[in-house]
């Protein structure tokens, strides 16, 4: 494996790791501040709620697979 596949296979593990979904979100998340930012719209405010609802969802998430593995 080559160093930059090496590279690039840890920082992928490292940000996206076993939940692709919260990924996802984060990156949605960051992309409607900078959309409301670029308008001129204070956007400091929309990180909040996108960080407790998906952490809210990754809970679930992770309590159902608890469930089922019973």
């Amino acid at each position: 494996m080559t160093w930059a596949r090496a590279v690039c296979t840890g920082l992928w593990g490292f940000v996206v790791g076993d939940d692709w979904r919260t990924a996802l979100g984060v990156v949605m998340a960051l992309a409607v501040t900078a959309i409301l930012a670029d308008a001129g719209i204070a956007a400091w405010w929309v990180m909040l709620p996108a960080v407790i609802g998906l952490l809210a969802c990754s809970i679930r998430r992770a309590s159902r697979g608890a469930t089922r593995l019973r």
